[in-house]
């Protein structure tokens, strides 16, 4: 059995979990999602917590039982505390301002950058070279921050562009004559 999928998965107080036969939604106080479920892989629910078997002796049994594990314990830290990313911009004139669901940049181009937030995502700048990208779920959080990143990745000459807070850019040297 997958390592991943032998930790039962504890249910916070203010989550709400139900299983249909294909799908499992949790609600929280920060909202609700939903997840189809593979159906080599047996889920049970009891006492709050949850725990995930593989319904099968097959390997592809075994990894997704441990996948929808890791897949739904995302969904219950979503729900609950939320998930965030912090980009930041760095280079002369770099600048980003976030007006309801859009998130304009200034990232040295002769125009401006506009980037429409999909449903669920919030976008905050605590000031002009830093972003905030809060949503409850996991991997449209980290979506959005990649897509804002591609815009103007870090180079590697200079390291201007927008970056993870917490990316490491490593400089190259210049050509010497």
């Amino acid at each position: 059995m997958s390592r991943v999928a032998k930790n039962p998965i504890v249910v916070p107080k203010g989550a709400e979990i139900s299983i249909a036969s294909d799908t499992i939604s949790i609600k929280g106080p920060l909202g609700s999602l939903k997840q189809t479920l593979h159906p080599a892989v047996k889920i049970v629910q009891n006492d709050g917590q949850i725990t995930f078997e593989a319904a099968n002796d097959s390997r592809e049994a075994n990894a997704m039982s441990g996948t929808m594990r890791a897949l739904v314990a995302n969904m219950v830290n979503g729900v609950t505390k939320g998930f965030e990313k912090k980009l930041s911009l760095v280079g002369v004139g770099y600048r980003a301002q976030a007006q309801g669901d859009k998130l304009n940049l200034s990232l040295g181009f002769s125009h401006p950058v506009v980037h429409q937030m999909p449903a669920g995502v919030k976008c905050e700048t605590p000031t002009q070279t830093e972003i905030l990208i809060k949503g409850v779920n996991r991997q449209q959080v980290g979506q959005v921050a990649a897509e804002v990143r591609a815009y103007r990745s870090p180079e590697p000459y200079k390291g201007k562009g927008v970056r993870y807070v917490d990316e490491v850019v490593v400089i190259k040297e210049t050509k010497k004559k």
